[in-house]
């Protein structure tokens, strides 16, 4: 399920890096957009009363943290080791986020979610649920990317091509962060293993 120490560090470093470099355009417009400086951000960001202020916020409790660990341990750790011996990982991945997307069909006309197969494969490859969680709460902080507002800005240029850059280095770096062999032995395999599926690209 996802619950274990070994390979824990890069399980929650490395998968939450590559999530914010698929969101480099959007990280770009906040800054630009942001009225102080990096250092004063910075400051706000440790301050102990911002996160004592965060903590007393259900809103925030509910999106950044219950949120992302009662859903990636439903839709991540539960479902997923179940789906996969009988449809084989390609179908699991991609079969997942269509519960997560009925489950969520009340949130139709919010800007949600579009990152769904990538954390389930971030699952599969990692097999720690921290790096889903943390992923899950990024998003869910960062919202949907703002392309719209991004062809109206008045450095639409620079921001356009930092979108680009995001998705282009996700893509490439996609498959290095997510080699299994980062994060240990995979839990997963041994299911996969005693249903007589042992040749699976991620356990071989």
């Amino acid at each position: 399920m996802g619950f274990r120490l070994e390979g824990i560090f890069p399980a929650a470093l490395l998968p939450l890096l590559l999530t914010m470099i698929l969101f480099l355009g959007p990280l770009m417009q906040l800054s630009m957009d942001c009225p102080c400086d990096l250092a004063d951000g910075l400051k706000v960001v440790l301050a102990p009363r911002s996160w004592a202020r965060c903590l007393t916020d259900m809103r925030w409790l509910r999106n950044q943290v219950i949120a992302p660990l009662t859903e990636e341990l439903v839709f991540r750790a539960c479902m997923l080791p179940m789906l996969a011996p009988c449809t084989g990982l390609g179908p699991a991945v991609f079969t997942c986020p269509l519960f997560f997307g009925v489950a969520h069909f009340h949130h139709i006309f919010e800007q949600l979610r579009f990152r769904q197969s990538s954390v389930g494969s971030i699952f599969l490859s990692a097999g720690h649920l921290i790096g889903p969680v943390l992923c899950h709460s990024f998003c869910n902080y960062m919202g949907f990317p703002a392309v719209c507002a991004a062809l109206e800005h008045p450095q639409r240029r620079p921001l356009l091509a930092g979108y680009a850059l995001g998705v282009g280095l996700f893509l490439l770096l996609l498959q290095p962060l997510t080699d299994p062999r980062l994060y240990g032995s995979l839990p997963l395999c041994v299911l996969l293993e005693r249903a007589g599926d042992s040749e699976a690209p991620l356990c071989s």
